[in-house]
């Protein structure tokens, strides 16, 4: 494993490792070598998978479900849109 086993954080830290590996996941997608991916996506799933598991009743969005979504794709196909704007 790379890095401190997310389990030993503090929820602090834990989010501040959250915040780092999503920051830099863009540059490594694009530029890294598949190492270095294979490496972000294992770090990033055992991070992920702490913060669900000391937070499984967390806050979840409406919209973010797939419920949400297609009723804003429904809202979106009814709304008129007028031409050449």
């Amino acid at each position: 494993m790379t890095g401190v086993d997310p389990s030993h954080l503090d929820d602090q830290q834990l989010m501040k490792e959250l915040e780092n590996i999503h920051r830099t996941r863009h540059d490594t997608l694009l530029y890294g070598s598949n190492d270095a991916l294979r490496t972000h996506n294992e770090r990033m799933a055992q991070l992920e998978g702490e913060y669900l598991r000391r937070n499984p009743d967390r806050l979840v969005a409406a919209a973010r479900t797939r419920e949400g979504a297609r009723e804003r794709d429904c809202a979106d196909s009814a709304t008129p849109t007028t031409p050449g704007t």
